[in-house]
């Protein structure tokens, strides 16, 4: 870390910025984890990432790869922004005369920037994971299944009836992030977009834990000397190799994480009263290996997002920005 003041603007335009560019590199794997860790057991639409990314161009076009993208491109910018800054500003506070954090203050340092995260975090994950999962959930209701006749027509009651009336959203009906978030706060107030808080900061301060003290000592092992910075593509590997690390770390929480934030269901698709229930009845139902699911697509979602994350914030983009164009409000 610099021994410089550190610059709380310029650190907030590098994340925002890192945010941009590494979701809009990414979002089609991100799609394809959220869809693969919302199938359930003898439910499944799709077999593998590859697949799911076939059928969904087939069946949605290629900007149906990009569904949710928009509120996640809105909303990245400060949830990266908070979380890379409030990494380094808890960094910078304790450490004492410029000398290196052990990784124990790294950890905890790490653990501040989760928490203040989820502000942004929450209502990101719950409205995107909403438009993510749309096709899924309209593909699930094409599948043919094989069963009695009175089963089928018993099926296709009650399908036909949730899928009316209920929450579940038809393929041909385009539903948009304002509408479900005006939905969402008129008939659950602010507290509905921030269903699954409590999964999400499960996920979100280990995440952190894991990630920044990982990735300050491999960058550490790039300088040429401790005065000097590791170069580019060194950050981008640490970057790539901390976020894949601590992405496959806490998968499990991000399946609880996202089965929580869905409120659409398939017509044989039970919800979850809380955390705990929502462990219990994936493990007793679908066992241990449904944790995992989505792990390969997270892990190549997380390792470009942060690799490029790492490398915009150690170029410095924002200090460049603020030096040649910065408004005069800013250079105060």
């Amino acid at each position: 870390m610099s021994q410089q003041q550190i610059s709380l603007p310029a650190k907030l335009i590098n994340g925002g910025i890192a945010g941009i560019v590494g979701v809009t590199c990414v979002f089609p794997v991100d799609l394809a984890k959220t869809r693969l860790q919302n199938q359930r057991s003898g439910q499944q639409v799709y077999k593998s990432m590859m697949d799911c990314l076939v059928k969904t161009i087939r069946s949605e076009g290629y900007f149906g790869m990009y569904r949710g993208a928009a509120v996640n491109l809105t909303l990245v910018t400060p949830e990266k922004a908070i979380k890379l800054a409030a990494n380094d500003l808890f960094r910078h506070h304790l450490s004492k005369d410029g000398k290196g954090l052990t990784v124990f203050k790294e950890m905890l340092a790490g653990c501040g920037a989760g928490m203040c995260q989820v502000i942004v975090t929450t209502p990101m994950e719950m409205l995107k994971i909403q438009l993510q999962d749309a096709g899924r959930i309209a593909a699930q209701q094409q599948k043919p299944v094989i069963m009695s006749p009175t089963k089928l027509a018993v099926t296709n009651t009650v399908l036909s009836r949730s899928y009316n009336s209920g929450p579940v959203m038809s393929a041909t009906r385009a539903v948009s992030a304002t509408q479900i978030a005006k939905e969402l706060l008129q008939k659950q107030g602010i507290q509905g977009l921030y269903k699954g808080l409590g999964a999400t900061l499960m996920r979100d301060v280990p995440f952190s834990i894991v990630y920044f003290p990982l990735f300050a000592n491999l960058n550490r092992l790039g300088k040429p000397s401790p005065a000097e910075s590791s170069p580019f593509y060194w950050a981008f590997l640490s970057g790539c190799v901390a976020g894949s690390t601590a992405a496959v770390a806490v998968n499990p929480c991000d399946v609880v994480k996202t089965r929580l934030q869905s409120l659409n269901k398939g017509a044989v698709e039970e919800s979850y009263n809380g955390v705990m229930d929502c462990v219990s009845k994936i493990m007793r139902k679908e066992g241990p290996s449904a944790f995992l699911k989505g792990a390969g697509c997270r892990a190549l979602v997380i390792a470009p997002l942060f690799g490029i994350a790492q490398v915009m914030y150690f170029v410095g983009v924002g200090e460049y920005i603020l030096d040649n164009y910065s408004p005069s409000f800013l250079s105060v």
